[in-house]
């Protein structure tokens, strides 16, 4: 979402296409190929094509389901979420057809953090306070290090909103701050696809696509996380 690249982010990560598929060339439809056809058709012309700005995904070989979910669990780069199954003679048919084809994600990491904010959400949940922003402890101060938004069902959503609005204690113009610390506040399994190191948060972290898991109505939100294990799963650096 940055509005301004610096020139050292443009060195260190130039913008470039991966291709993982073809759908037309040189005014061809190749939809109704198999996917071992296109991907002959597009090896071919990534081979024309400027290598600086351009590659290939590559194939994944394996001989049986460890090594399979080997690849899937220690991808080459943090980046990527998991393996993306795909039958041979599967043609491309557009939306999300069922047995062609399958993503299959790493399993999430999980932590407990205490919601701090809320805002209203848009279109159906306008009139809910379904977007919450959450922290974990450093030494005995909560420090936020995410937002989410879904994750949750629509019975889960009324309860939350009317937490929400009986413990609000401060509001910034759409968003209400609600009561956290060591003797209240309401605790937030969240699920997120990967961390990264951040200049732009207080906490010094960033989540990749956070979900709330499960809300835990449960837990103290002195038994919620510590900033120090969410930089354990920092990678190296």
């Amino acid at each position: 979402n940055r509005k301004t690249v610096s020139k050292k982010l443009l060195e260190s990560h130039p913008a470039f296409i991966r291709a993982y598929d073809v759908l037309t060339l040189d005014g061809e439809d190749l939809r109704a190929l198999s996917f071992m056809e296109r991907r002959a058709r597009l090896e071919q012309f990534i081979e024309d094509v400027k290598p600086e700005r351009f590659d290939l995904s590559p194939l994944v070989d394996f001989d049986d389901i460890d090594t399979l979910t080997a690849a899937r669990a220690a991808p080459p780069s943090d980046a990527i979420e998991g393996l993306m199954l795909k039958r041979k003679a599967a043609p491309y048919v557009p939306g999300r057809p069922k047995g062609e084809w399958w993503k299959w994600k790493r399993d999430p990491f999980l932590i407990d953090a205490v919601m701090m904010y809320a805002q209203r959400g848009h279109g159906k949940r306008s009139s809910f306070y379904s977007d919450y922003t959450f922290g974990v402890w450093r030494d005995d101060e909560i420090v936020p290090v995410g937002k989410a938004y879904f994750g949750f069902t629509d019975e889960e959503l009324k309860r939350l909103d009317k937490f929400v609005r009986d413990n609000t204690v401060d509001r910034f113009g759409p968003v209400r701050q609600v009561a956290f610390g060591d003797g209240e506040g309401l605790v937030l399994e969240v699920a997120f696809e990967g961390l990264n190191r951040s200049t732009r948060h207080k906490s010094g972290v960033a989540m990749r696509f956070p979900r709330i898991h499960r809300i835990r109505w449960d837990k103290p939100a002195a038994e919620a996380d510590r900033l120090e294990t969410l930089e354990a799963m920092l990678p190296a650096k």
